[in-house]
């Protein structure tokens, strides 16, 4: 059916299509730096550090401020406990909850105040098995991740019935394009899973 268009029909089409993409990005963008700026209460009960790629047996620089994060929230809020959330990829010798949990010994984070969740190996399972270990009387909790990755861990972490507020984490620059398209794609996924619910 395109081979009868004009080509000024077909130029329409494409600036039209490309004009809706850009819309859609600044509708994501605008969403995620939305969600990513939330008052960081003090003394929260629990911080959520969500995991992400671990080379060999090292945090990855995306990672690494993480941790780095939530190691400063957790020097200054004593009584905070984390959960360090991540499985074992299939390239990965060693799971991403105990890459965080060692680096942020490393950081005088004493080990009583880490619990472990090692078997997610997505956002929607970092959530779900992290809310297993919360008690019920821990009310207030943060999750730590990437900013990109921000809004898309709270609204699934909504979904579950936990009202996360958000501590960012810094993403290397040279990391940005990478994280922020396959964000892009990953938010579209969840909203097209939604939709055909």
């Amino acid at each position: 059916m395109l081979l009868n268009l004009t080509p000024r029909t077909i130029k329409k089409i494409i600036i039209s299509l490309t004009i809706s993409g850009l819309i859609y990005i600044c509708f994501l963008q605008f969403k995620i730096i939305q969600y990513a700026r939330t008052p960081i209460p003090q003394n929260a009960d629990y911080l959520i550090i969500l995991g992400t790629r671990v080379d060999k047996n090292q945090a990855s620089a995306s990672l690494k401020n993480r941790i780095d994060a939530a190691a400063t929230y957790l020097k200054k809020n004593t009584n905070t406990i984390a959960i360090a959330s991540g499985g074992k990829g299939p390239n990965e010798s060693i799971s991403e909850a105990a890459v965080i949990k060692q680096e942020l010994m490393a950081q005088d984070i004493k080990a009583k105040r880490i619990i472990i969740e090692d078997h997610s190996s997505r956002t929607v399972e970092n959530i779900k098995f992290s809310k297993k270990l919360i008690l019920s009387n821990q009310k207030t909790g943060i999750v730590v991740s990437n900013y990109f990755h921000l809004y898309r861990a709270r609204i699934i972490a909504k979904e579950k019935g936990l009202d996360l507020y958000a501590l960012p984490a810094k993403t290397p620059v040279s990391e940005v394009p990478k994280w922020y398209i396959r964000e892009y794609l990953a938010i579209s996924k969840y909203y097209l899973e939604r939709l055909t619910e």
